[in-house]
């Protein structure tokens, strides 16, 4: 063991010398120094001579280092001396005679001193409750060195960064190159690494990084078991609202007030589907941060296969407003790109009832966009993400109100005309024939009906999403 490694167990600092991590102690001495002893000195006595005196002989007789009482700088003749005899001067922080017997059990027993930290790393990490943040501190306090925790992926989330490589696919505690331990935080199949502990220190910091990591195990575990209970009580409640539409009684208004969610007012719809297995439970703050930091606050709630959320207002939010959700979930999306998910946004919906109409468009929307690789997977239902999603509505009972929205704009004339238009296959010719009017005036309706909708007749699934829209809307209620 060598100078460098006893200076933080046994609250020793440098005073002058230098420090050379090769230098190994071989024991203490608190009478005549001998080779590889550290020289305890039990008197504080800092007169130049005698001082210069004792770290004379010390020198002489080959000691790793002098010890003295205190921490008080030394003067300038005796930093030279040690200097010229390079020799260190460390300063004793707490009592010399008790610090010279930790010494001497430390070289002779190694093991006891990490018996000691373990006890006490028992004693400041199993209090239960802690944050990761408040482990890795406590951890640190207790091995004298900054402890690092590491993503199951290696990449640093507290503490300085780790310069040697932690081979993370392989969770068993690991000695790493050029000094430090690393200690897996096992996942709950015990076969992988649901984080890492690092320390600089010695090997014997292993185990007070198992402690540590046995303690984050457990405190993820109880974490894990809330966002569970939460998860299901917010499931349970969604649950209830969308079967009782706008019928939300009492006791059921007054749950979802203390869950904060506003039944109230104009509500849109954003469903988050991810694309391949990932543990939603967990994640669900991660969708709830990158949605805050493109200022939405919104109510998510974590299902099969992803999460749906969605934004209150108290008005029906105008066109610039729904642009600007849209981009914002667009950019929370592009945040969360290791998720690979697949977006959909729905039209705002009033009410309490209007959760469930915006939560089933958004749905069929995400399921939509994983076929639409060329917007980011990203599907906004506007007038033409509306005529896409009739196709995916025909069996549902979102399909004819949706359709009539879609025809909305649409004078009785304009309906007719498209309707006949569509039936004649797009023919100007043989529609003009039907309504009896000039095919030049069918062919302006036309181009006033694209205009009004937002939409081009020249592609084949908004032909047909129309033309069924138009048999809809054309049949009785």
């Amino acid at each position: 063991m060598n100078v460098a490694d006893l200076l933080d167990r046994a609250d020793l600092v440098v005073l002058g010398g230098p420090l050379d991590s090769g230098r190994q102690v071989t024991g203490v001495s608190v009478t005549e120094p001998f080779l590889g002893a550290l020289a305890v000195r039990l008197d504080g006595e800092r007169t130049g001579w005698r001082l210069d005196a004792d770290l004379n002989r010390a020198a002489e007789a080959g000691a790793a280092a002098l010890v003295v009482p205190g921490d008080e700088p030394l003067l300038r003749g005796t930093l030279l001396l040690a200097d010229r005899l390079r020799t260190p001067v460390l300063g004793c922080l707490g009592d010399p005679l008790e610090t010279a017997v930790r010494l001497a059990v430390l070289l002779a027993a190694p093991e006891v001193d990490v018996a000691r930290r373990v006890l006490a790393a028992h004693q400041v990490l199993d209090a239960g409750g802690l944050t990761l943040a408040e482990l890795r501190d406590r951890a640190s306090e207790v091995l004298h060195a900054e402890v690092t925790v590491l993503a199951r992926d290696g990449a640093a989330l507290l503490g300085p960064a780790v310069t040697a490589q932690v081979r993370v696919a392989l969770p068993v505690r690991q000695r790493l190159a050029g000094g430090g331990v690393a200690v897996p935080v096992l996942a709950p199949d015990g076969r992988s690494a649901e984080l890492w502990l690092v320390s600089p220190g010695t090997a014997g910091d292993e185990e007070v990084l198992a402690v540590a990591a046995g303690a984050a195990q457990r405190s993820l575990a109880l974490r894990r078991v809330e966002l569970e209970r939460d998860a299901r009580r917010r499931s349970g409640l969604l649950g209830e609202l969308l079967q009782s539409g706008d019928d939300a009684g009492p006791s059921l208004r007054r749950r979802a007030a203390e869950a904060g969610w506003a039944l109230d007012g104009w509500h849109t719809g954003i469903r988050f589907g991810a694309s391949r297995p990932v543990d939603v439970v967990t994640s669900t703050s991660d969708i709830v941060s990158a949605l805050a930091a493109e200022g939405i606050e919104a109510v998510v709630v974590a299902e099969d296969g992803g999460w749906v959320a969605w934004v209150t207002t108290t008005a029906e939010p105008g066109t610039d407003a729904v642009d600007r959700l849209a981009a914002g979930v667009r950019q929370a999306q592009r945040h969360l790109a290791d998720l690979d998910l697949l977006v959909g946004m729905a039209r705002p919906h009033p009410g309490p009832g209007g959760i469930a109409r915006t939560l089933s468009e958004a749905r069929d929307a995400a399921r939509l966009a994983g076929s639409r690789a060329e917007t980011g997977r990203f599907l906004h239902v506007d007038r033409l993400g509306l005529a896409q999603l009739l196709l995916a509505w025909t069996r549902t009972d979102t399909f004819v109100p949706a359709a009539r929205s879609l025809l909305a704009t649409l004078s009785p004339e304009l309906v007719e005309t498209l309707t006949v238009y569509l039936d004649a296959e797009s023919s100007l010719i043989e529609a003009a024939a039907v309504l009896g009017v000039h095919r030049n005036t069918i062919a302006r309706r036309v181009a006033r009906i694209e205009s009004l909708l937002g939409v081009d007749l020249a592609d084949a699934d908004t032909r047909l999403a129309l033309h069924l829209a138009c048999r809809v809307s054309t049949s009785p209620s």
